[in-house]
């Protein structure tokens, strides 16, 4: 053998082993791929499941929110009710306060002038 296929014979080799990695470098490359594929399908699908339960969940918060929207106003209403009779009582109570300071006011003239005419009569 010659230097010149030693050293051909030494390429080849080296290149079997350099397509030897390479496909088994390939080879894992691909079970990986296969493996990352079908874990993103199963998430893939979750994820979808979870997507369709949100949106039924939304729906059902959003029926449930029209029906409070009712009562709310309802709440709101009353408390406007409320705050319109509580008003009147107010003024009521006000002017029914000053009648009674006006009624005391005139109850004591009324009595004083009676007590003076008594006084004078008994003198």
């Amino acid at each position: 053998m010659t230097v010149g296929q030693i050293s051909l014979l030494i390429f080849a080799l080296a290149f079997l082993l350099l397509v030897l990695a390479l496909s088994i470098f390939l080879l894992r490359l691909t079970r990986s791929v296969s493996v990352l594929t079908t874990d993103l399908d199963t998430v893939v699908r979750s994820s979808n499941e979870l997507i369709a339960n949100t949106n039924l969940l939304v729906d059902d918060v959003n029926d449930k929110m029209a029906t409070l929207n009712v009562t709310v106003q309802a709440a709101a209403d009353l408390s406007e009710t409320i705050s319109d009779l509580n008003q009147s009582v107010r003024k009521t109570s006000t002017s029914v306060s000053g009648f009674g300071t006006a009624t005391k006011t005139g109850f004591a003239l009324v009595l004083s002038k009676l007590f003076k005419k008594s006084s004078k009569k008994t003198k």
